[in-house]
């Protein structure tokens, strides 16, 4: 099924939603997506919402994006983490050379897994890189047929490669998942599905064709306004997407419980004046925190030019909505966790799970307070200290 016959993205997301659901509980036990949910989402293209249409992917617009990865979390945060993030790291493509894509991205069920920068780096030789290092929260590095490795770059006498900022470079260096030692050490609270194991890697070779840089949108080959978006900026998109996902699902729940629950000796919380009104509150902070960000990906989006990449402030104000969004799904989760009482404790209630998922996702880097600080120096026309 091409891209002009397939449904759009959110009514695949919605299409496998019990199927998700049905398999949450063992996504959180094994911490593996199961093979016929994988295989079903890949059939899907959901993975490929963000892969250029020159590699075989849909080139999705942000807002719709977000829309579907919404769909996911609603139904389970783990497995919308690993489409999203399998997304984000299919962005490198909009970098690479046609025939690299070919290779990588060829097979239908190929995904590219990788975690964050380190204080790891590659040896620059002729032709490419040797690379020995080990990397940390790699979300869905278990069914990854492609790993990815951040690192600084020493050159051959001995200094570190800068970049055009004048600060040392971080160069993405792309290989066979057989290359890599998978570690198992994703044991926490939260999004326990994601499989986010760290991986080692010793003297791997990695051809300079097989590399780019995600730190310099300046740099990209693919053309069209999505791929002006940065790709610090669309992954954020994608951790709002899951949080808002996790909240919808967990206030929608909460309303439910009102309906029914009626604490001794006193009305349903339904009939309850102050859960009326805090209900009212908390759809309006989802909601709005929604609005705003879909708003800004839409405007911005629509604006977008065909090479030349978002500005720094249009940067800014996507890291705003993020963080905002991210933020707000945190407190309205809290809500729905609080106002549930005792029927949220207990393992297998609809609040639970999804509480631990979402703080777990709240201390990711994508959440933290010192945005706001980095977003406000640029509306004041501050020079930035770090660069969106």
């Amino acid at each position: 099924m091409d891209i002009q016959t397939r449904p759009d993205p959110l009514a695949r997301a919605r299409e496998l939603g019990a199927e998700i659901a049905a398999s949450a509980d063992e996504i959180e036990r094994t911490r593996r997506i199961p093979e016929a949910l994988l295989k079903r989402l890949h059939e899907s293209h959901l993975f490929r919402m963000l892969l250029p249409r020159s590699a075989g992917g849909d080139a999705t617009e942000p807002a719709v994006y977000v829309a579907a990865i919404e769909e996911l979390a609603a139904h389970d945060a783990s497995t919308a983490w690993n489409v999203f993030v399998a997304n984000s790291s299919s962005l490198i493509a909009a970098y690479l050379e046609p025939a690299v894509n070919q290779a990588i991205f060829a097979d239908p069920r190929s995904i590219v897994a990788w975690g964050p920068p380190n204080a790891s780096r590659a040896s620059a030789v002729d032709g490419g890189y040797r690379l020995t290092g080990k990397w940390d929260f790699a979300s869905g590095c278990r069914q990854a047929r492609w790993m990815g490795a951040h690192c600084h770059v020493l050159e051959a006498d001995g200094r570190l490669r800068l970049n055009r900022f004048g600060r040392p470079a971080v160069r993405t260096l792309l290989f066979p998942a057989g290359e890599a030692t998978l570690l198992d050490t994703w044991q926490t609270i939260g999004l326990r599905g994601t499989a986010s194991d760290s991986y080692r890697v010793d003297d791997v070779f990695v051809s300079e064709a097989f590399s780019s840089t995600r730190e310099d949108p300046t740099l990209r080959r693919e053309r069209g306004p999505l791929y002006a978006f940065t790709m610090q900026c669309l992954y954020a998109t994608g951790v709002a997407a899951v949080a808002f996902g996790i909240a919808r699902a967990m206030l929608s729940e909460f309303i439910a419980l009102a309906s029914r629950k009626a604490p001794r000796g006193l009305a349903r919380l339904a009939d309850n004046a102050v859960v009326q009104a805090d209900v009212a509150r908390a759809q309006a902070r989802l909601g709005s925190a929604r609005a705003y960000l879909i708003e800004t990906l839409t405007t911005i989006y629509a604006q977008a030019d065909e090479v030349a990449p978002i500005e720094v402030a249009d940067r800014a104000h996507v890291r705003l909505a993020c963080t905002n969004a991210i933020q707000g799904a945190a407190e309205v989760a809290d809500f729905a966790y609080k106002a549930a009482g005792v029927d949220a404790i207990f393992p297998g209630s609809p609040f639970e799970r999804r509480f631990r998922d979402m703080h777990t996702l709240s201390q990711q880097i994508q959440a933290r307070n010192a945005h706001f600080e980095q977003v406000g120096q640029i509306l004041l026309g501050v020079p930035p200290e770090v660069f969106l």
